[in-house]
């Protein structure tokens, strides 16, 4: 199976990202892909809550959404939304990723569940929570061809998440991001190539990259990982752009064989020790 990260340059208007991820979709699918992963944000990269407001709107009735829909029917491929902000009643926004069938449909959604609430060195504080509500619930589902799992951006900090996924059958997990770029060059390989071998899963990384109507910039290098940790397709960080790969589901499998760590795990206790600091994993044998 063909697959493809599509990497963006998303501005703060709706109109001329869409046009860009159809361009990048197109030519992917002409490449044969059937599988295309845009990044996060990738129908508006706003500031913040007001810049959102102007341009971002409810799930009900959404013209991106349509259009997205449209593409993925015309094209006949699994479209899938890295993500675009959903308003929700209480004035904030959804961060959320959607994956279209080749006829258009919408096969499942994903409401990202960790909030990039940080403060970075020489740069501005990063506060999602003030713009976006986090969602509680992860999601593996059937993709034409492969068990999916999705996550969003900050979520690839968090193992555990990963491996609730691959424990639950995905074979696959997609990774849409929009990285700084301090994080990026110091964090995005290595996170995406331990997230792929801790549960030898492929991993589809597919980035913003380059510098933004808004004033941010973004690392990009989107890829493609396989099961052993091994990058397939890397793009650089300049700009859009497509990152293209065959994968093998037989791959996982063959990961998953000679490291069993998703099937030796157990389940252990953690006790912190009255005399001091010291905290000690105990196994819990009774599990």
């Amino acid at each position: 199976m063909r697959v493809a990260a599509l990497q963006m340059n998303s501005g703060t208007q709706p109109g001329p990202n869409l046009d860009q991820l159809e361009r990048l979709a197109s030519e992917a699918a002409g490449q044969g892909a059937t599988y295309l992963l845009s990044p996060e944000v990738s129908v508006v990269f706003a500031e913040n809550r007001d810049g959102l407001k102007a341009v971002a709107g409810p799930w009900e009735n959404n013209p991106a959404i349509a259009r997205i829909g449209d593409i993925a029917k015309r094209l006949g491929v699994s479209l899938h939304l890295g993500s675009l902000a959903v308003a929700l009643p209480d004035g904030r926004f959804a961060n959320r990723s959607v994956l279209f069938r080749p006829d258009g449909a919408i096969a499942a959604t994903y409401d990202k569940i960790h909030l990039f609430d940080a403060t970075l060195p020489g740069l501005r504080n990063y506060r999602e929570s003030e713009t976006y509500a986090g969602g509680d619930a992860a999601v593996v589902t059937e993709a034409p061809g492969f068990p999916l799992g999705m996550t969003i951006c900050y979520d690839l900090r968090f193992p555990a998440l990963h491996r609730a996924l691959a424990e639950a059958g995905a074979k696959v997990i997609a990774v849409p991001a929009a990285f700084t770029v301090p994080t990026g060059e110091a964090h995005w390989e290595v996170l995406l190539r331990a997230r792929a071998i801790e549960t030898g899963s492929w991993v589809i990384a597919a980035a913003q990259a380059g510098t933004h109507e808004n004033g941010r910039s973004t690392w990009g290098h989107s890829m493609i990982i396989d099961p052993w940790g091994r990058i397939v397709s890397e793009l650089g960080g300049d700009g859009p752009g497509i990152a293209i790969a065959d994968i093998e589901l037989s791959a996982v499998d063959d990961a998953r064989g000679k490291v069993p760590a998703l099937a030796n795990a157990r389940r252990f206790s953690l006790t912190l020790d009255a005399s001091g600091p010291t905290l000690f994993a105990r196994e819990d044998v009774s599990a």
